[in-house]
């Protein structure tokens, strides 16, 4: 689905296996997560698991979590806005801008 997230050599110290030992930014945590989340994706599709129902347990475990992290007005409010959000294209990965 996406190219693969490596992060550029020498940002920082080196841990005992030759790897990048300094924090993660925001930004990176966030691009190394889609990427993981898209590789099991990936994974399930090939092993037979339909895609609207990975989607659908893939929302149902994103929203469970926010729910745990934040409680469920919290959740329910930032979910009100998600219409609006996917109708301008937000959530669409390969949109033709005209």
């Amino acid at each position: 689905m996406a190219g693969n997230f490596t992060r550029d050599a020498g940002l920082g110290p080196l841990d005992e296996d030759g790897h990048d030992a300094s924090p993660l930014t925001e930004e990176e945590q966030r691009r190394m997560a889609l990427q993981n989340i898209l590789d099991a994706w990936d994974d399930s599709l090939g092993e037979g698991v339909d895609a609207d129902i990975l989607a659908t347990t893939a929302i149902f475990a994103a929203l469970s979590d926010m729910v745990e992290a934040y409680g469920e007005e919290a959740v329910a409010e930032m979910a009100n806005g998600l219409a609006d959000r996917v109708r301008q294209g937000e959530f669409t990965l390969n949109r033709t801008l005209n």
